[in-house]
């Protein structure tokens, strides 16, 4: 029984890093700047002819000043552009816009066959 414990024990040190190793109370906790404004900017799109999808996304930030803009193909053919804006506390303003006609295409008139019972004799 005590062959395994020290080989597990032996295996246990083997293994511990022998360069850089602290105990946790010794570690440095990462310092945060917590005081540093936001600040940002970014944009995506996707423009895919196959299957008709179309959208997008851009925002930038400085602080507490936060604008942007999206915009998405809706399924009745309009483009649907929303931009906002955020400043401090005034909340999430936003202006939504339309491009184009909604379409509504009805699908082409077939009659459907009209079937009737054979005859039955007998």
């Amino acid at each position: 029984m005590q062959i395994p414990v020290f080989l597990s024990l032996v295996a246990v040190a083997v293994a511990l890093p022998q360069y850089g190793y602290a105990p946790a109370h010794y570690r440095h906790a990462p310092s945060y700047h917590v005081n540093v404004p936001a600040n940002y900017n970014y944009d995506w799109a996707v423009r895919d002819g196959f299957f008709g999808n179309d959208y997008g996304h851009q925002e930038s930030r400085d602080g507490y000043n936060t604008q942007g803009s999206y915009y998405v193909q809706l399924p009745d053919g309009r483009l649907q552009e929303v931009t906002y804006y955020v400043d401090g506390d005034s909340g999430f303003i936003a202006n939504v816009n339309y491009k184009g006609q909604a379409q509504y295409p009805q699908p082409a008139y077939r009659p459907t066959p009209s079937y009737h019972p054979a005859p039955t004799y007998g």
